[in-house]
């Protein structure tokens, strides 16, 4: 994670070579799929597609005062991560996910709860990345959430 950028092209530019043209990919198909109402910035460290505190005014309960992050783009130290926040809160759409996945991707899926952990950029499902993006809309991903915060 890179800590002290503030802008999404301040995080590019801080990349290493060998990874900037796939999150730069990766962050374009994310925008060319995002549903209306999200927003993007950098929020701890990561490029963020989040709901604006205009739309959902009680933000993220670990981070009072903060946006709800939807989802998060991230060059760690030896992946790209993808966290997906709604993908672990709605069953269907995680095991879509796993099964297109296993269809496209001749490698092994490694993905926690919400972070798809891609190792080689060329192995990188833009078009799945893309289609699970777009699954899911504003409106359900913060309704999913309060569900599952009220647990």
């Amino acid at each position: 994670m890179l800590y002290d950028v503030e802008s999404v092209e301040a995080y590019f530019e801080a990349l290493p070579e060998n990874r900037r043209q796939a999150v730069e990919h990766l962050h374009q198909v994310i925008l060319d799929h995002l549903p209306a109402g999200f927003e993007v910035g950098v929020l701890g460290g990561m490029i963020n597609y989040y709901v604006p505190l205009s739309a959902y005014p009680a933000g993220y309960h670990c981070t009072p005062g903060e946006p709800l992050p939807f989802v998060a783009l991230a060059s760690q130290k030896t992946h790209i991560a993808l966290y997906h926040m709604g993908i672990y809160m709605d069953k269907d759409l995680n095991d879509w996910f796993v099964s297109a996945y296993q269809e496209l991707v001749p490698t092994k899926l490694d993905m926690g709860k919400s972070c798809i952990r891609m190792k080689n950029p060329k192995n990188i499902p833009f078009e799945l990345i893309g289609d699970l993006i777009s699954r899911m809309s504003m409106e359900r991903y913060i309704s999913l959430y309060e569900e599952n915060h009220r647990k």
